[in-house]
């Protein structure tokens, strides 16, 4: 998606009944601050407007669908901005209808597979983060900056800020590795997780589609079966082969 938007002449600029809306109109209708949806837009969750002039856009109605969708997937399913944008992207477009079929199929038996494999209990709500916090030692900085890059999502329930129990994990590592000596004094930011995010992603991305075209054609109930042996496998090898290459690289140093 093109994020630059080009000042437009006033011959080419868009009709006012197809763009009815400024800024300021936008965080009316959807209530969000003018910061909070540029920042939408820098991160491409949200397409530009049309400029019309240095500092003046238009925006259609479905910029309005659009920005309450991504509010409505971050603060009340807790899916991080980075899950919006793969979601909003289109991703699952790639899957025929069957293989959607299937893989609708397989996903709720793997519910407890993947709670279990992620240290959760299936059906695991909300957190208070300001507990978790104060347990993991993680700063609030650090949260801040995790929730603003889209790692985890927070919001304000009953006066209190939580969020999702799946998502906790990552700040009890976080914290671990600050107490491990991975201390802002030597320059550790909540950025440097995004090449193990990065790399995670593009990982999955080729999985899904290596596991479809596969099993294209067998029972969900089946695909779910294999599924289930397969993935703490395949975690096994992933943590085993990292370790292999650390070792590997300080064995070639002379």
């Amino acid at each position: 998606m093109n994020m630059v938007a080009r000042v437009l002449p006033f011959s080419e600029r868009p009709p006012a009944a197809a763009h009815p809306y400024r800024m300021k109109d936008l965080c009316e209708l959807t209530g969000l601050p003018r910061q909070v949806i540029h920042f939408y837009i820098q991160q491409g969750l949200v397409p530009p407007g049309v400029k019309t002039g240095r500092n003046m856009a238009y925006y259609t109605p479905q910029h309005v669908e659009r920005l309450q969708l991504v509010r409505q997937l971050q603060h009340e399913r807790f899916l991080p901005l980075k899950a919006i944008k793969a979601l909003l992207d289109g991703q699952e477009e790639a899957f025929t209808p069957s293989q959607r079929v299937m893989l609708l199929g397989v996903r709720d038996r793997l519910e407890h597979t993947l709670a279990r494999e992620e240290g959760r209990s299936p059906g695991e709500q909300v957190v208070d983060v300001l507990e978790l916090l104060a347990r993991t030692g993680v700063s609030k900085e650090d949260l801040d900056r995790a929730v603003e890059l889209g790692f985890v999502a927070t919001r304000e329930v009953d006066g209190r800020v939580v969020m999702a129990g799946d998502q906790a994990w990552l700040l009890e590592v976080w914290g671990e590795l600050r107490a491990a000596g991975l201390t802002r004094e030597l320059g550790f930011v909540v950025d440097d997780l995004a090449i193990y995010e990065e790399a995670i992603g593009s990982l999955f991305t080729q999985e899904v589609m290596l596991v479809t075209s596969r099993v294209h054609g067998l029972p969900p109930e089946r695909v779910g079966e294999m599924l289930e042996r397969a993935l703490p496998l395949v975690h096994t090898f992933l943590t085993r082969y990292h370790a292999m290459r650390v070792r590997h690289f300080f064995q070639t140093l002379r």
